[in-house]
């Protein structure tokens, strides 16, 4: 009877490894080409803000950060570095500077998504015609699935 039991938890604590394991890695599996580093240079040259996303900000960690240079112009907003992988990251546009989970949450209600991000090798989104990004001053990764924050960068 108790070497059952063990057996029990023994398969739950590998099926339990195995789904996080599974969680992690179907973004990456299913993410769509990065943009190339032609892409990510050409749309640099055209900024009109630029912010560091950086992996040291209170509400990212190990599992939950950001490296790189993000790029806006009026049209796209580009980065060129690592995000760490994820499932539904969405790009937001903030007011003001955000850099962990509980403010993420208590501003919410006063941002603008702009895109989903699906790729962690640097990205390139378009800006919907009815945003404006200068009435904004930071860009900011959240996982919408978990209600992480992943990283954010202030650009004004």
């Amino acid at each position: 009877m108790m070497r059952k039991l063990w057996q029990v938890v023994v398969y739950l604590m590998i099926f339990c490894v195995g789904f996080v394991a599974g969680l992690y890695t179907l973004p990456i599996l299913t993410a769509p080409p990065s943009p190339s580093k032609l892409e990510l240079a050409t749309h640099a040259q055209q900024a009109l803000y630029s912010g560091e996303f950086k992996a040291d900000l209170a509400g990212s960690d190990a599992l939950h950060y950001g490296n790189g240079q993000v790029r806006l112009t009026n049209a796209m907003i580009s980065f060129d570095g690592t995000l760490s992988p994820g499932p539904d990251y969405q790009l937001y546009l903030a007011n003001r500077f955000i850099d962990n989970e509980a403010d993420f949450l208590a501003y919410k209600g006063t941002m603008t998504r702009v895109a989903s991000v699906n790729t962690f090798d640097g990205f390139i989104i378009k800006v919907p015609a009815d945003i404006n990004i200068a009435r904004f001053n930071t860009v900011i990764v959240w996982c919408e699935s978990f209600e992480q924050f992943i990283t954010a960068a202030q650009y004004q």
